[in-house]
């Protein structure tokens, strides 16, 4: 399941190392230019070694990942976080992050009022205030 030699997918050893949740999303973050490896932006079928930094931006956040152990299958949590050096900048704490609007479900559209009011709250230009 797991070896020290050889190379893989990039888009593969993310996914495997549980970096995103399906392949498909590891594939198409290298194709949007997401994910760079040793500085360069990387195509899903790049190999990547041991030693071999990867950066991918997911979600809002950006993951900086030394690998340090290669996968081919997709491994359980614990086994994953050994086979890389998260290097990755702390998440902002929850305080700081914006929150989101939420409506009450089966509320409906909001009205033109209710908008104002959640453009007021946001700072957005174009609230009457």
């Amino acid at each position: 399941m797991a070896s020290d030699e050889g190379s893989v997918r990039v888009d593969s050893w993310i996914w495997s190392v549980r970096l995103t949740k399906t392949r498909s999303m590891a594939s198409s973050a290298c194709r949007a230019g997401h994910v760079r490896v040793n500085g360069e932006r990387v195509k899903p079928a790049h190999t990547v070694r041991p030693g071999d930094e990867v950066r991918l931006r997911h979600a809002g956040r950006d993951r900086i990942v030394v690998v340090s152990r290669i996968v081919r299958k997709r491994v359980g949590a614990p086994v994953a976080v050994e086979c890389y050096v998260d290097n990755s900048p702390p998440a902002p704490p929850r305080e700081h992050t914006v929150p989101i609007g939420l409506r009450d479900r089966g509320a409906g559209r909001p009205t033109k009022r209710d908008r104002r009011e959640m453009e007021r709250l946001r700072g957005m230009p174009g609230g009457l205030g």
